[in-house]
């Protein structure tokens, strides 16, 4: 990996903070001059009425490269120009990290879900200037929560900022494994033309049972999305949906994921990492599931067991498992994912496109603008706050205190 860490020289006043922001490396080909698109489409709002992040300014054009170390989540210029010291580095793992070295001293930590800063107790223990622990996106178990409410550190994502983009990749990755696409393209790109290989594990997605572990923005948004497929709809949440929506879209409650996978040929997992939710996809409840289902997890790793996941594909147990999301993050190279039968993985990208990143990097300067001015952050951005669960936390998340 090539180190790009770039520190900005000027002094700290009292009045000023260091701001550590733990970003993904530039393409391998150098930070993008074009791009594929000239422009992003409009979207008005959010589904649920949440309106889009409404910073006093961009410093960014939306459908830039904003997530890697050379676009600082279009920060650099707002946050220096207020006097404020800005490191932006992707060196996070190991002793000696750029991330360790800079902790020490920092006031903020910004982190995406894709290249996780992992916030450990030992780490925050070390930082004792540390008040804020921003989320680039959605999803801060890489912050041991029960550390940051006993030191006292806020922490916030920009909730619902790419949820529809996860969406989508879980409707994607879906039809990838159910229509048996990727070996199929594989054997384009070999040269071949045996359609039997490629339709012996192909099938339609009609008719089929889908159930969706959690049922919030994500899975709320993937069961709309596949409903015009005509297939069974199921879910399971800590919070049942309201009647209305439960018929409109044909849905079955179930009040647990062990009572929901016996009936699914796909399950989507869509909740937050937790200790209610890790390791829940076991060996027993893999073992639950239909023989021949498919499993799809762009939630977080740890959800799913990682060998238990290789054992279901090796046996036929589970037909496929795609997701993106790996623990650690990157994975190793000898991750047994990346070579385990009928999968569909990707790296950590589902809401990282173009798209997501214009609206996670403009909610993240929102949360900056009304913590440096001492304006109270959006309710539902709230994670941990006031030294417990807060905002979408409290309602998302459980901890172990």
């Amino acid at each position: 990996m090539v180190l790009k860490h770039l520190l900005a020289t000027q002094n700290v006043g009292p009045a000023m903070a260091k701001v550590l922001c733990v970003l993904y490396d530039d393409p391998t080909v150098g930070y993008p001059t074009a791009y594929a698109r000239d422009d992003l489409p409009q979207v008005p709002g959010y589904p649920g009425g949440q309106t889009l992040p409404t910073p006093r300014g961009l410093g960014f054009t939306p459908g830039q490269l904003l997530g890697s170390v050379t676009g600082a989540l279009g920060l650099r210029e707002y946050l220096e120009s207020q006097g404020h010291t800005l490191v932006v580095t992707s060196d996070k793992d190991g002793a000696d990290s750029v991330f360790d070295r800079e902790l020490v001293d920092a006031d903020i930590v910004v982190s995406q879900p894709f290249w996780p800063a992992y916030l450990t107790a030992e780490r925050i223990a070390r930082a004792p200037r540390l008040k804020l622990a921003i989320t680039a996106g959605i999803g801060s178990d890489h912050v041991d929560l029960d550390a940051a409410i006993e030191h006292g550190i806020t922490v916030a994502e920009v909730t619902h900022s790419n949820s529809i983009s996860v969406a989508e990749h879980v409707v994607m990755m879906i039809l990838s494994l159910v229509r048996n696409y990727l070996p199929s393209h594989q054997v384009v790109l070999d040269g071949g033309w045996n359609i039997a290989d490629c339709v012996a594990r192909a099938y339609d997605l009609e008719g089929m049972h889908v159930g969706t572990v959690a049922a919030g923005r994500i899975g709320a948004a993937v069961l709309r999305r596949l409903a015009p497929f005509d297939v069974h709809l199921h879910y399971t949440d800590r919070h049942r949906l309201p009647r209305a929506v439960e018929d409109g879209l044909g849905l079955v409650f179930h009040e647990s994921a062990a009572d929901m996978v016996p009936f699914c040929d796909v399950v989507t997992i869509n909740a937050p990492l937790h200790p209610e939710t890790e390791g829940l996809f076991d060996d027993e409840l893999i073992g639950a599931m239909k023989r021949g289902a498919y499993l799809i997890n762009t939630a977080r790793a740890r959800i799913a067991d990682r060998d238990a996941v290789v054992r279901a594909l090796e046996s036929g147990q589970l037909a496929g498992y795609a997701g993106d999301v790996w623990f650690p993050q990157p994975a190793p190279a000898d991750h047994p994912w990346r070579t385990m039968p009928h999968h569909g993985m990707t790296p950590h990208i589902s809401g990282s496109t173009l798209s997501a990143q214009a609206r996670y990097a403009a909610g993240t300067r929102e949360i900056l603008e009304n913590w440096f001015a001492g304006e109270p952050i959006r309710d539902e951005y709230l994670i941990v706050d006031g030294g417990k669960l807060a905002g979408a936390g409290a309602h998302s998340y459980s901890t172990n205190r």
